[in-house]
Protein backbone atom coordinates (compact mmCIF):
# COMPACT_ATOMS: atom_id res chain seq x y z
CA UNK A 1 0.00 0.00 0.00
CA UNK A 2 1.22 3.76 -0.96
CA UNK A 3 2.08 5.57 2.02
CA UNK A 4 -0.23 8.57 0.49
CA UNK A 5 -3.12 5.97 1.05
CA UNK A 6 -2.35 5.33 4.52
CA UNK A 7 -1.96 9.37 5.19
CA UNK A 8 -5.57 9.83 3.46
CA UNK A 9 -7.11 7.10 5.64
CA UNK A 10 -5.61 8.49 8.50
CA UNK A 11 -7.35 12.41 7.35
CA UNK A 12 -10.48 10.15 7.13
CA UNK A 13 -10.50 8.60 10.28
CA UNK A 14 -9.50 12.22 11.82
CA UNK A 15 -11.68 13.65 10.10
CA UNK A 16 -14.93 11.27 10.94
CA UNK A 17 -13.79 11.37 14.55
CA UNK A 18 -14.23 15.13 15.04
CA UNK A 19 -17.12 14.75 13.56
CA UNK A 20 -18.19 11.93 16.13
CA UNK A 21 -17.06 13.46 18.98
CA UNK A 22 -18.21 17.26 17.84
CA UNK A 23 -21.98 16.05 17.38
CA UNK A 24 -21.41 14.59 20.75
CA UNK A 25 -20.27 18.40 22.80
CA UNK A 26 -22.13 20.78 20.29
CA UNK A 27 -25.21 21.44 18.68
CA UNK A 28 -24.08 24.01 17.16
CA UNK A 29 -23.85 23.28 13.59
CA UNK A 30 -23.75 27.09 12.48
CA UNK A 31 -20.23 27.27 14.26
CA UNK A 32 -19.20 24.05 12.26
CA UNK A 33 -20.57 25.25 8.78
CA UNK A 34 -19.09 29.05 9.95
CA UNK A 35 -15.51 28.07 10.65
CA UNK A 36 -14.78 24.25 8.60
CA UNK A 37 -12.80 26.36 6.03
CA UNK A 38 -11.46 29.03 8.11
CA UNK A 39 -8.06 27.61 8.33
CA UNK A 40 -7.63 27.68 4.57
CA UNK A 41 -7.55 31.57 5.12
CA UNK A 42 -3.56 30.89 5.60
CA UNK A 43 -3.59 30.84 1.64
CA UNK A 44 -3.46 34.57 2.12
CA UNK A 45 0.24 33.92 2.51
CA UNK A 46 0.56 33.35 -0.82
CA UNK A 47 -0.04 36.95 -2.09
CA UNK A 48 3.46 37.96 -0.09
CA UNK A 49 5.43 35.06 -2.23
CA UNK A 50 5.85 31.14 -2.13
CA UNK A 51 7.68 30.93 1.23
CA UNK A 52 5.56 32.85 3.40
CA UNK A 53 2.36 31.39 1.78
CA UNK A 54 4.14 28.09 2.37
CA UNK A 55 5.02 28.81 6.05
CA UNK A 56 1.33 30.30 6.91
CA UNK A 57 -0.34 27.32 4.96
CA UNK A 58 1.73 24.63 6.85
CA UNK A 59 1.46 27.35 10.35
CA UNK A 60 -2.84 26.85 10.02
CA UNK A 61 -2.67 22.89 8.61
CA UNK A 62 -1.15 20.74 10.95
CA UNK A 63 -2.07 19.22 14.17
CA UNK A 64 -0.09 21.32 16.48
CA UNK A 65 -2.23 24.35 16.44
CA UNK A 66 -5.65 23.00 17.44
CA UNK A 67 -4.23 20.36 20.03
CA UNK A 68 -2.84 23.31 21.88
CA UNK A 69 -5.85 25.06 21.30
CA UNK A 70 -7.92 22.16 22.35
CA UNK A 71 -5.81 21.44 25.48
CA UNK A 72 -6.36 25.09 26.23
CA UNK A 73 -9.88 25.05 26.21
CA UNK A 74 -9.80 21.91 28.49
CA UNK A 75 -7.64 23.44 31.07
CA UNK A 76 -9.78 26.48 30.95
CA UNK A 77 -12.95 25.09 30.27
CA UNK A 78 -14.31 26.79 27.53
CA UNK A 79 -16.45 24.90 25.17
CA UNK A 80 -15.96 27.14 22.81
CA UNK A 81 -12.36 26.61 22.24
CA UNK A 82 -12.88 23.02 22.32
CA UNK A 83 -15.45 23.38 19.99
CA UNK A 84 -12.77 25.54 17.42
CA UNK A 85 -10.24 22.99 17.77
CA UNK A 86 -12.45 19.95 16.92
CA UNK A 87 -13.78 21.75 14.11
CA UNK A 88 -9.58 23.05 13.05
CA UNK A 89 -8.58 19.59 13.51
CA UNK A 90 -11.84 18.24 10.85
CA UNK A 91 -10.59 20.95 8.40
CA UNK A 92 -6.88 19.27 8.37
CA UNK A 93 -8.58 15.74 8.84
CA UNK A 94 -10.73 16.38 5.27
CA UNK A 95 -7.87 18.21 3.25
CA UNK A 96 -5.46 15.03 4.22
CA UNK A 97 -8.26 12.58 3.03
CA UNK A 98 -8.32 14.39 -0.28
CA UNK A 99 -4.68 14.66 -1.24
CA UNK A 100 -4.12 18.40 0.20
CA UNK A 101 -1.10 18.00 2.83
CA UNK A 102 1.22 20.35 4.00
CA UNK A 103 3.19 22.46 1.32
CA UNK A 104 6.67 22.50 -0.36
CA UNK A 105 8.44 25.68 -0.96
CA UNK A 106 8.93 24.52 -4.39
CA UNK A 107 5.15 24.96 -5.10
CA UNK A 108 1.41 24.94 -3.91
CA UNK A 109 0.74 21.75 -5.50
CA UNK A 110 3.50 20.20 -3.81
CA UNK A 111 2.48 18.59 -0.73
CA UNK A 112 4.29 15.70 1.08
CA UNK A 113 1.05 13.39 -0.09
CA UNK A 114 0.79 13.74 -3.63
CA UNK A 115 1.89 15.97 -6.47
CA UNK A 116 -1.35 17.74 -7.41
Amino acid sequence: MKIRYILQLEGAAIFALAILIYTNLSDSWWLFGGLILAPDLTMIGYAFGLKIGTFCYNLGHNYVFPAALAALGIYLSDNLLIHIAIIWFAHIGMDRAIQYGLKYSSGFKQTHINRL
